[in-house]
C-alpha cells in the first residue's frame, strides 16, 4: 500500500477527489493539519461522494505526528522545483507521495527535511506554474501503481 499524504490542504472538493482516489486504489490519505477547511464541508463531501466512508483517511495535527504514525518507507515531495521527474524512482509498497497546498506548494521548512527522500516533479510546459493537486496526486499514483503491477486493482474488467 502507498500513502498520499496533502500538508494543509485548501480546497476541500481536491481533497474529495484524492479521498475518491485512495479509496479507489487502497491508498492512504494522510491530512496534516492546519486544513483549509472542515472534513464534514459540503463541497468535499460531494467530491468524495459515498467513498469517504471506504477511504482510510488519517488526521495528523503536525508533519511529525504523521512521519511517527505512518512511518513511511521513503517520503517522496513533490514540487515544481525539483530535477528529477515523477517517473524516475522506482516505487515500492509502503512509499509515501507527498503534496503541499495548493497555494503555493510545499515549503522550505518540509523540503529539507532529512526524512525527504527524493523531489519529484510532474513535467509541463515552461509557462505553467501548477497542475490541479488532485490531478497531481493522481499522475504520481498511478506512476506508482503501474511500476508495482497494480496491486488488487485488476480484478474488474480483467
Amino acid at each position: 500500500m502507498f500513502h498520499v499524504v496533502l500538508y494543509h490542504p485548501e480546497i476541500p472538493p481536491n481533497t474529495g477527489n484524492i479521498m475518491r482516489l485512495c479509496a479507489n486504489t487502497d491508498t492512504a490519505l494522510h491530512l496534516v493539519h492546519p486544513l483549509g477547511f472542515v472534513l464534514e464541508d459540503h463541497l468535499l463531501r460531494r467530491a468524495g461522494l459515498d467513498y469517504r466512508e471506504w477511504a482510510d483517511v488519517n488526521e495528523h495535527e503536525t508533519f511529525d505526528d504523521f512521519l511517527a504514525a505512518a512511518a513511511p518507507r521513503r517520503l517522496l515531495a513533490f514540487t515544481r522545483n525539483a530535477c528529477h521527474l515523477h517517473t524516475e524512482p522506482s516505487y515500492r509498497a509502503g512509499d509515501a507521495l507527498l503534496f503541499g497546498p495548493e497555494s503555493d506548494g510545499l515549503p522550505d521548512e518540509i523540503l529539507t527535511r532529512l526524512e525527504i527522500t527524493d523531489q519529484l516533479r510532474i513535467p509541463m510546459v515552461a509557462r505553467s506554474r501548477s497542475l490541479n493537486l488532485s490531478n497531481a496526486v493522481a499522475i504520481a499514483l498511478y506512476e506508482a501503481l503501474r511500476q508495482n503491477g497494480f496491486p488488487s486493482l485488476l480484478g474488474e474488467g480483467r
